[in-house]
């Protein structure tokens, strides 16, 4: 039948129906949410959880398998970058025992690889995999202010999605953002995602120059100089982009 998806696009169908905020499922919410038949559905998701891809809890509910969690874990961006920051993220956290972040860009969104969180650290949302628009974030900011023109402008025209108070919703105000980003090397995200939570970020390069990751630190929002993070986060993304072949 013409029209018709292929097996593919419907087994990837199946794994985009799993989200942060929906981690487990029912078959039939699979289904719905995939737009799938139940008996389709039913195939698929058999197969899958006999590879390893979706794994079946005690009450039925299916999540992401590690067998999938492994695949992922060999996607080259993260694999190399991740091995090189290690040691920088490590001895940054250790600094400022606060929420170390690194992230990468793809598309219109900020895709978080690497985190590293304490106890007593403010409570953030974030998770390793998870997607975040990039003009709330000072992850995003940054890989935004660094990425090429044609996406820049892709970013600025479309609606920009309100989280706080404090979210950059506006176009000349994001170009304005961008602007000082890439004058004074770093970002700060004040409480656009989370009013208790302020964002340090800065670029991280590779051989060529360009910018391939954003590395950030998360401080509570209340009594906090984002100023005073701004050298070791500096240092902390220089150190990674010199292990990276950037001089």
């Amino acid at each position: 039948m013409a029209g018709r998806p292929s097996v593919t696009a419907r087994v990837l169908d199946v794994l985009a129906a799993f989200t942060t905020d929906r981690p487990r499922l029912t078959l039939t919410e699979i289904s719905r949410r995939s737009e799938l038949p139940l008996t389709t559905t039913h195939r698929l998701v058999g197969e899958l959880a006999a590879w390893g891809a979706l794994e079946r809890d005690e009450d039925g509910r299916y999540g992401i398998g590690l067998r999938l969690w492994e695949v992922g874990a060999l996607a080259p961006r993260s694999l190399g970058l991740r091995e090189s920051a290690m040691p920088f993220l490590e001895d940054l956290y250790e600094v400022t025992r606060e929420n170390v972040q690194l992230a990468v860009l793809d598309g219109t969104e900020v895709v978080y690889v690497e985190r590293l969180s304490g106890r007593a650290a403010v409570n953030v949302i974030t998770r390793v995999g998870m997607r975040l628009p990039l003009h709330a974030t000072g992850v995003g900011l940054v890989l935004l202010a660094h990425a090429d023109a044609e996406l820049q402008e892709r970013v600025l025209a479309a609606p920009l999605r309100r989280y706080t108070d404090k979210t950059i919703c506006s176009a000349d105000e994001l170009r304005r953002v961008l602007a000082d980003v890439r004058r004074t090397g770093v970002a700060i995200s004040d409480g656009q995602i989370e009013l208790v939570a302020l964002s340090v970020a800065a670029p991280v390069r590779g051989a060529s120059g360009d910018v391939v990751a954003a590395l950030s630190v998360v401080v509570p929002a209340t009594g906090t100089n984002p100023l005073a993070y701004v050298p070791v986060v500096r240092a902390a993304a220089r150190g990674i982009s010199r292990v990276l072949g950037h001089h």
